[in-house]
């Protein structure tokens, strides 16, 4: 058996054709959805991850307000920043590309932002609506997922899924969001972290499992069982002198022996990545729905 690979970046060309409709239809009824990005500092992955966001906000028809500021602004400058997007009608969405230097404190920062225009889904309140099944913005990456999931044809509900990994961004809001009593979720779910005894008897379990642990080679082709679905959500640097740049990205799975093993994988790159900008575009258009009063 050779594994289907699971295509998340023309899953996430569709989504955009998608979306770009829908914010046609908005400008129709005078409504164009706004993201407000702030980065601070000049961070080279930082940077081209909201060059990148810029230009989807571009393609899919969104108003960016794009602000870029030394890594020496003050926590009030940035605060103040914050707030004034808050008030902002024309932005529906508030991004605040994370890390930011040293000397400012994010998690002040992310609590400023109005939960109304939380568009990454981390603000505490958001993430409380999402732990009890209320409607709420979900983060992207997670949501994304899930998205290539569905658009792949794979059954969710009642799959055994593992999860190798435990961050707030990745592992714990997506084990949530599986678990919930909905369609396409209703799944029985297990989270794997460093201190898991055994990784491999919990991933040989699984239907689903899906690697964000961040270390190249966690899930390896004996820990898979045949058939099973695998994504993988890692993206690391390796050493690879053949290449111009002097390495490659790899993800957190042995892609080349869990692919024999495995029915659906997705590569990486060009898996789950393209779907996380995806679903940002996804959520600031569901703000700009909801401050219009169109949201279902």
């Amino acid at each position: 058996m050779t594994a289907q690979i699971i295509n998340g970046k023309q899953i996430a060309a569709d989504m955009r054709e998608e979306l770009k409709a829908e914010v046609a239809k908005l400008k129709k009824q005078g409504i164009v959805p706004g993201l407000g990005v702030i980065l601070v500092g000049d961070d080279p992955a930082s940077k081209s991850y909201v060059t990148a966001k810029e230009r989807t906000c571009a393609e899919i028809g969104v108003y960016s307000d794009d602000n870029r500021l030394p890594a020496d602004t003050s926590q009030k400058d940035l605060m103040a920043l914050v707030k004034r997007m808050n008030k902002a009608p024309e932005i529906n969405g508030i991004l605040v590309q994370l890390p930011l230097p040293k000397g400012l404190n994010e998690a002040e920062v992310l609590l400023a932002i109005d939960p109304a225009k939380d568009v990454d889904g981390f603000h505490p309140i958001n993430v409380g609506k999402m732990m009890v099944g209320e409607k709420a913005f979900l983060p992207c990456t997670p949501h994304g997922i899930i998205q290539l999931l569905i658009r792949s044809g794979v059954t969710i509900e009642g799959a055994d899924v593992v999860i190798v990994g435990r961050s707030n961004i990745v592992g714990k809001p997506l084990a949530n969001m599986l678990i919930q009593k909905q369609p396409n979720r209703n799944a029985t779910v297990t989270v794997c972290h460093t201190r898991t005894r055994n990784l491999a008897h919990h991933t040989r379990q699984a239907d689903i499992v899906i690697a964000a642990a961040g270390r190249p080679n966690t899930v390896t082709a004996d820990m898979i069982k045949d058939g099973a679905v695998v994504i993988d959500v890692g993206v690391n640097r390796v050493d690879d002198p053949t290449k111009k740049k002097g390495y490659r990205l790899v993800g957190d799975v042995d892609f080349e022996a869990v692919k024999e093993k495995a029915s659906l994988i997705t590569p990486v790159p060009g898996g789950v990545g393209p779907m996380t900008i995806t679903m940002l575009m996804y959520n600031t258009i569901e703000s700009a729905k909801r401050a219009a009063g169109l949201a279902k």
